[in-house]
């Protein structure tokens, strides 16, 4: 599939999201460009704190208090969500774009019926009976693999095990017929068996149906398996975008560099030591006004300390954000740059 060719389901330009709390303002999406296109999954990845979940939420308009977006564009199919009434945007949240999250428990109410819940969402958004909403809700409870949909209706959501619950949430976030999905890490909480499940799961109904989704993670394990596009977070920044296969064999980025290097590689010859980032992320009450990376990267100079380095393109699907990869930048040992001005 050649995205470049395929059309634009969302494109997000110059996002800014901050929280305002009593000790400053925390500014958690610094800056955030990217495109999403039809049929396409999209991976964000980064560490705990890097801006995924604040990005994909702020596109969903889904923040909570305090957080604010700033600035920027969110055009889903020409529309500028930003700009729309709450209003408005209850009748595109869980229609068309749906939200997969982390955890089952706090997406489902339990004091309701399974059934209840997914024909409540089904009557919110579609002109349907009662029983039309709940002929929906069996045959996306069948396609989503959970036996006896029908009696299951009838179960609370402390009757389901983890996986059953999680694919009752993915249920509910399809019944409706988004065209944007996006999950935030819904397998973290999970076993490796049932995590491998669900991401088969995941693959085959949107080889079926078609939506684009925005899988965020931390694993990039789950990336190699699921995507194919990522983009890699850092200090509410992006760092790095590219094909899977060229984050994988041809990373651009030091932050990429020592996120690949701190994973164990199933196929090595023998066994390797892993490399932890050493250090801590920068502090977003306070951001570095040079790479958010410079304080733990062993390729750092006083450019970077000094100044942002811009997003430089490698190729037509591939960019990096490193005063490195500027022509004139200095070569050093395990770098290679081939980037574009």
């Amino acid at each position: 599939m050649s995205n470049l060719k395929n059309e634009k389901i969302l494109e997000v330009r110059g996002l800014k999201t901050s929280f305002y709390t009593h000790l400053g303002e925390v500014q958690s999406v610094r800056d955030v460009d990217f495109d999403l296109y039809k049929g396409e999954v999209l991976g964000v990845v980064g560490e705990s704190g890097s801006g995924k979940s604040v990005t994909c939420s702020s596109v969903m308009r889904l923040l909570q208090h305090p957080g604010k977006i700033k600035e920027g564009t969110v055009l889903f199919k020409g529309e500028d969500l930003v700009q729309k009434s709450e209003k408005e945007m209850r009748k595109i949240q869980g229609n068309e774009i749906s939200m997969i999250f982390q955890d089952p428990m706090s997406a489902l109410n339990p004091v309701y019926t399974i059934g209840n819940q997914m024909t409540e969402v089904i009557r919110n958004h579609k002109k349907v009976s009662q029983k039309e909403a709940e002929e929906i809700a069996i045959r996306m409870l069948t396609l989503v693999g959970i036996p006896s949909p029908e009696e299951r209706m009838k179960n609370y959501p402390h009757e389901f095990s983890g996986g059953m619950r999680q694919r009752a949430v993915i249920a509910m976030a399809l019944s409706c017929d988004p065209e944007l999905i996006i999950a935030d890490e819904p397998t973290t909480a999970l076993d490796v068996t049932i995590q491998a499940q669900i991401l088969e799961l995941m693959k085959d109904l949107q080889s079926r149906l078609g939506s684009s989704i925005i899988f965020i993670t931390h694993d990039l394990g789950v990336i190699a398996q699921l995507c194919t596009r990522v983009i890699v977070m850092y200090g509410g920044m992006v760092m790095e975008e590219a094909t899977v296969d060229e984050l994988f064999y041809d990373a651009k980025n030091p932050y990429t560099m020592g996120l690949l290097n701190s994973v164990p590689n199933p196929k090595a010859s023998e066994k390797e030591r892993l490399e932890p980032i050493p250090g801590s992320p920068p502090d977003l009450l306070n951001p570095p006004k040079g790479c958010p990376f410079c304080n733990r990267c062993k390729y750092a100079m006083r450019k970077c300390v000094e100044e942002l380095p811009k997003m430089y393109e490698i190729s037509g699907t591939h960019k990096s954000r490193c005063h490195l990869l500027h022509p004139d930048a200095p070569k050093v040992e395990g770098f290679v740059k081939e980037a574009r001005m």
